[in-house]
């Protein structure tokens, strides 16, 4: 596997329509072949920084998804509001440790919550 690592600056009061943007860039990727993950990271004490982790089987599948119709409808919008170039990193992935494959489980509803709305349901006509 590879990871990609990009640190993005942002124009100033930029971030919320970047960050959906790039959430939309994300979940069409999450449908290429060879995406592992992905993570959108904001710095907490730098609001205009983002740095975007993605890690792919390999970078050719990362090179195929640059010519996908779905990331280059998202690029002219993101590149409008980063204040420069991102810059990028590769890596190797020697360890992928998570405990979760995909997103994590929702919670369930409490048993009595469950429990309660049953007792109050009408009977099936027949």
């Amino acid at each position: 596997m590879m990871t990609i690592v990009a640190h993005v600056h942002l124009k100033e009061d930029a971030g919320r329509e970047w960050d959906a943007a790039m959430r939309t860039r994300l979940s069409a990727a999450k449908k290429r072949p060879g995406w592992v993950g992905g993570q959108l990271l904001r710095q907490s004490d730098k609001p205009d920084r983002r740095v975007i982790v993605g890690t792919w089987k390999t970078r050719a599948d990362w090179e195929a998804w640059h010519h996908d119709r779905q990331f280059a409808a998202t690029r002219g919008r993101l590149d409008g509001l980063e204040s420069g170039p991102a810059e990028h990193w590769w890596h190797e992935v020697v360890v992928d440790v998570r405990k979760y494959e995909a997103t994590p489980p929702r919670r369930s509803k409490p048993a009595i919550n469950r429990t309660s709305r049953a007792k109050t349901k009408k009977p099936r006509r027949r």
